[in-house]
């Protein structure tokens, strides 16, 4: 089954959606009350999160339908990068050459990926 580019599209989306989702986990948890878990219900940005995470789950089934697994699934890898990126401009973040290194790795990984799929 040749992998379709709507489905790639898909799968890049998704990322973007739970990598926004450990950016607003990551500030709710500032204003979470350890005392009361009770507390979780009413913090919206891990409402938020957990709302953007069954919509990337329900979108990555879909994108299943277009495309190998073997090809669509390590393009989830890319969550790492999107999460290195958000987090510099929303929690301020520092991107040391460690954190470089490995956005250049995992890119080049999930482009492997991509291209070897392509050469059968």
């Amino acid at each position: 089954m040749k992998t379709k580019l709507w489905a790639i599209g898909l799968i890049v989306f998704t990322t973007l959606l739970t990598s926004s989702a450990q950016i607003l986990y990551k500030k709710g948890v500032g204003t979470l009350d350890f005392g009361n878990l009770l507390s979780i219900l009413s913090n919206y940005y891990i409402l938020g999160g957990l709302f953007l995470y069954v919509i990337g789950a329900a979108l990555m089934i879909i994108s299943f339908r277009g495309g190998e697994v073997s090809v669509l699934y390590p393009i989830i890898a890319t969550s790492y990068i999107w999460v290195s990126f958000l987090s510099v401009y929303f929690l301020n973040e520092i991107m040391n050459i460690q954190k470089w290194l490995g956005v250049i790795i995992i890119f080049v990984g999930v482009t492997f990926v991509g291209v070897g799929s392509n050469a059968n």
